[in-house]
């Protein structure tokens, strides 16, 4: 977009330079020419108008040096007189200019044509220049409004991306641009509406799954009640039914795990010191800014297998979860466990207060005057690819993040052909 902006704005400039600077440039030569003629004109009326008032064929000395320019000459005509010449012997390629004077006589002066050309050429060289002048400015001003429209519309489509991968982040930028400020505060609110819908979504899913295994529970427990009963018909009824729950869980359970790996599709092998680095990156200047800082602990070539997007989010909203409610210096810390990887997000703040401890994750429960969001939010995303987070420590608070480990046929998939095949 940005060249086609570039572009356009760049025709539009040259056209207008060609069919403005060139018709100009015209204009401007041919004005030198009858201003140079006007001025001969103009000094021969003068003249003409001296030799009237003294009443004489032959003009004073004076109003000689006064009417003829350099490297001119004055040719005075009269029927009873001999020709008169002032000034040089002969002019080369003349520009002439005559009046009629006295009875029958005529005054001509008459001066070089490079003295004139000389004159255009300077005249025409300054609307040339003008007209460049013109032309850089347009560039740059095409140059700044290119990048001034494109950068934001790279960003946007890039801040929707992310949304698509499931980054709810919504980000304080704006343009001075008022479209583009309106398509920013819409991702925002989506960003936000996604982000509710999914920990509902989640929140649902796991009522309706506790609330089945509760009543599937309570279902078996009677059914192997029944199944020591004396009646054979009835024990008979009994197992096959207790066999249809024990199916039923099974079916349940299968149900359960292909929403999580629905929601966890765009899961890959990711190397958690790039990703946590990214983190770090993003929330030092914040940080800085409160006059805290940011140390990051990752051992390299632990690799999880995440979402990328979703596991950036659920750590800055832990990290601005610190810089909201924490204080001193937040650690962001990586460590292989059994079965999974641990990230830990830690500041050496006053920590969770008591009453907060079993609702910290809860949607809408904040200890200040912020949304709630960014813990529920986390733990939703940490939770979609298979996760899990947890308040590790209230106080000083530590927040946990359990990550599945990338698996051997992930890593050996992401692999380059050339370093699976091995050596030949």
């Amino acid at each position: 977009m940005r060249r086609r902006i570039l572009v356009s704005t760049l025709l539009t400039v040259a056209v207008t330079a060609l069919f403005l600077g060139g018709p100009l440039a015209l204009a401007t030569w041919q004005l030198v020419e009858d201003f140079t003629r006007a001025e001969l004109t103009q000094r021969l009326e003068q003249l003409t108008g001296t030799l009237e008032d003294t009443g004489t064929e032959t003009p004073p000395p004076g109003a000689i040096e006064l009417a003829i320019p350099a490297d001119s000459r004055l040719t005075i005509e009269t029927p009873d007189a001999p020709t008169t010449e002032y000034g040089v012997r002969e002019v080369v390629d003349p520009v002439a200019e005559s009046l009629p004077f006295g009875p029958g006589g005529t005054i001509t002066l008459a001066q070089p044509t490079a003295i004139m050309r000389a004159q255009q050429t300077q005249v025409v060289l300054v609307v040339m220049l003008l007209v460049g002048f013109s032309v850089t400015v347009g560039t740059g001003v095409a140059i700044y409004t290119a990048r001034r429209l494109s950068d934001p519309l790279r960003d946007l489509a890039a801040r929707a991306a992310r949304l698509g991968a499931g980054d709810f982040r919504r980000s304080p930028a704006r343009y001075d641009i008022a479209e583009l400020d309106r398509v920013s505060e819409v991702l925002d609110s989506s960003a936000t509406a996604l982000a509710q819908l999914l920990q509902r979504e989640r929140a649902l899913v796991g009522d309706v799954s506790h609330q089945l295994r509760s009543r599937i529970t309570a279902l078996q427990l009677r059914l192997d009640e029944l199944s020591t009963h004396p009646d054979p018909d009835a024990r008979r009824e009994a197992l096959a039914a207790l066999e249809q729950t024990e199916r039923l869980t099974g079916v349940l359970d299968d149900l359960l795990e292909s929403a999580r790996a629905a929601r966890a599709v765009g899961a890959e092998p990711v190397d958690l010191a790039e990703a946590l680095e990214e983190v770090a990156r993003e929330w030092r200047v914040p940080l800085s800014r409160a006059g805290r800082s940011l140390r990051l602990r990752v051992p390299e070539g632990m690799l999880a297998r995440v979402t990328v997007a979703r596991l950036r989010e659920a750590v800055g909203a832990l990290v601005d979860n610190s810089v909201q409610h924490g204080d001193g210096q937040v650690t962001i810390t990586a460590r292989a466990a059994e079965n999974a990887l641990q990230v830990e997000v830690s500041d050496t703040g006053p920590g969770v207060p008591e009453e907060l401890i079993p609702h910290v994750f809860d949607r809408g429960v904040s200890a200040q005057s912020s949304t709630g969001l960014g813990l529920a939010l986390a733990r939703t995303l940490v939770e979609a690819d298979g996760g899990r987070l947890e308040l590790y420590r209230a106080r000083p608070p530590v927040f946990r993040i359990y990550l599945p480990a990338a698996r051997t046929d992930d890593v050996a998939a992401g692999a380059p052909a050339a370093d699976r095949s091995g050596p030949r």
